[in-house]
């Protein structure tokens, strides 16, 4: 079976499973709330009026949080939960890590924490320079061998989800790591997303002639499919980043893998990317539509575009055009007329 199953699996139950919050995915507008149902039901007002006011009171006091959690097929994947609101966010968001920490009741499906059990944990971050120190116990190093890279992409993905973590440092007991303490994988100064998650080397012979660039493909299942960053190593004699991520987009996960791209082979872009003030414009071929009857785009296709673009540097928004022009749907039939911005979150859908 291919793994660029754009026609394949269902976009409709991929797109309302895989939601994606904050700002809207398409003219960057907010997602608008849905008023219930009006019931024709004798209510007490007195009643109905304090519930709403204690919903509200709980939607207040809870902030939206990606754990980079592994799933059932080892991937390092992002799962926005709520958790309850703190003057400390990064140090809960590590603490949600630790194996049967807080929030294990609540994990999606197939999806384990990373960090070993009874590990506890401080925060540091420099407010000028941006490193966050992570400040382990004893108890960090009691994990799986195969964990290792696994461990590091999750806690450096984590805190760097927040505005003010550039990089991260560890330690162990008040020691500085240079190395992992299990494996002994060597730990750069600061760990930062260059640093690569899922690492995809297939089919490079040299490594040293490449360059890393992150794209998002879709893994999980019918009925809970989610989005997962895979680092895929290009040329470094592509100078363009922006038609690179496309390509690898195009190219599709490594046939081992379990993941899949909803992009198919015939898709081209027409021209070379442009970049201006934080967009990137893309013109492709009319091979992006999913359907070439209605000349629409799959969201979940635009989707792992916007996700993958805006993981290079200075990118906030991804503008689409077929053969040069703007005009142009998604699947549920909505004008994509402004350029499409990244969400707050990644994978909010319910489990």
């Amino acid at each position: 079976m291919s793994k660029n199953k754009a026609k394949i699996f269902g976009v409709t139950v991929l797109t309302s499973t895989v939601l994606l919050s904050g700002c809207g995915l398409f003219g960057g507008e907010t997602q608008k709330k849905i008023d219930p149902p009006k019931s024709v039901a004798v209510v007490d007002k007195k009643a109905s009026k304090e519930t709403t006011e204690n919903d509200k009171g709980k939607v207040e006091n809870v902030v939206k949080t990606e754990l980079y959690l592994i799933d059932k097929d080892g991937y390092v994947v992002p799962q926005t939960l709520n958790l309850p609101k703190t003057t400390s966010v990064a140090t809960q968001a590590l603490e949600n890590l630790v194996v049967n920490g807080p929030v294990t009741n609540k994990l999606p499906n197939d999806f384990r924490a990373v960090l070993p059990e009874d590990t506890t944990l401080s925060v540091d971050i420099d407010k000028n320079s941006g490193v966050a120190t992570v400040n382990f116990s004893k108890e960090f190093k009691d994990y799986k061998p195969e964990d290792e890279m696994k461990i590091l992409q999750s806690v450096t993905w984590t805190l760097t989800q927040f505005d003010n973590v550039k990089s991260v440092k560890l330690k162990m007991n008040g020691h500085e790591l240079t190395e992992m303490p299990v494996n002994g994988t060597p730990i750069s100064q600061n760990l930062s997303r260059a640093t690569g998650i899922n690492i995809d080397t297939t089919d490079v012979v040299d490594i040293t002639n490449t360059k890393p660039v992150t794209v998002y493909y879709i893994g999980g299942e019918e009925g809970s499919y989610y989005y997962v960053p895979v680092t895929r190593r290009v040329s470094n004699n592509e100078k363009d980043n922006y038609s690179a991520v496309v390509n690898e987009l195009i190219k599709g996960p490594s046939a081992k893998s379990t993941l899949v791209s909803e992009f198919v082979s015939d898709v081209k872009l027409l021209e070379a990317p442009k970049y201006q003030d934080g967009t990137v414009t893309l013109n492709f071929n009319k091979g992006i539509y999913d359907s070439f009857d209605k000349k629409e785009i799959s969201q979940s296709l635009l989707d792992t575009l916007v996700l993958s673009l805006t993981e290079q540097q200075g990118v906030k928004k991804v503008a689409v055009q077929v053969d040069g022009k703007a005009e142009i749907k998604n699947d549920k039939g909505k004008k994509l007329t402004e350029p499409v911005t990244r969400p707050e979150k990644v994978n909010t859908g319910s489990f």
